[in-house]
């Protein structure tokens, strides 16, 4: 099968798109990049520090166990869990 054009003036789609096609402007080669944080990324780095805090208070709490330290309050206790079971 043999496809011939007609007329001086063929259609060929990719020399036209060749041809819209323009340089980038010089203000869109000088605009600068930004960076925008979500509320929920900020969230997530205050997350990341209260588990940093966490982290320490934790390895405190078994240096104190481990050495004898560590004494139970039990009132503060028995306050607690009757504060959990009553919600």
């Amino acid at each position: 099968m043999k496809i011939t054009s007609y007329g001086i003036h063929s259609v060929n789609p990719y020399t036209k798109q060749q041809n819209t096609i323009k340089p980038m402007s010089e203000k869109s080669s000088s605009s600068v990049d930004k960076i925008e944080i979500s509320s929920a990324a900020k969230e997530m780095q205050i997350s990341s520090n209260y588990n940093t805090e966490r982290t320490e208070k934790l390895q405190k709490l078994k240096e104190q166990i481990q050495s004898g330290e560590y004494k139970v309050d039990a009132n503060k206790l028995a306050e607690d869990v009757l504060r959990y079971y009553k919600k």
